[in-house]
């Protein structure tokens, strides 16, 4: 056998002993379940609101905004593109039924989330 051919036989070497690949993917389903948590207790309306438009908006935000990220490292990935124009015009219907309802809270809503100019 000759030397260098092979990995060391170090235990963190190993093929498939990656403990810190393991909680950062815990790290991140966790972050996303508190940013989700974050997001509801600041956009709704009252204390037990979960399906109110200002907290559906929100949530829509945060996965537009993470999907634009994804973007940025994986140009050539169409299907997904799909998936974020999708949530773009759920996000468009959910803001014009707002702002027909009620102007003010859509004004606050997209000052809230910085999403018009």
């Amino acid at each position: 056998m000759r030397p260098g051919l092979y990995p060391s036989a170090d235990p963190g070497d190993s093929v498939g002993n990656h403990p810190e690949r393991d909680t950062k993917v815990e790290n991140h389903m966790s972050l996303h379940q508190e940013r989700k948590s974050e997001l509801v207790t600041k956009f709704r309306t009252h204390e037990s609101d979960t399906g109110s438009p200002e907290v559906q908006v929100a949530l829509l935000s945060e996965r537009i905004n993470m999907l634009t990220e994804h973007f940025k490292t994986h140009k050539k990935d169409h299907h997904s593109r799909r998936g974020l124009l999708k949530l773009v015009g759920q996000r468009r219907r959910l803001l014009d039924y707002l702002k027909s309802k009620d102007v003010t809270r859509y004004k606050k809503l997209i000052e809230g989330l910085g999403i018009r100019k």
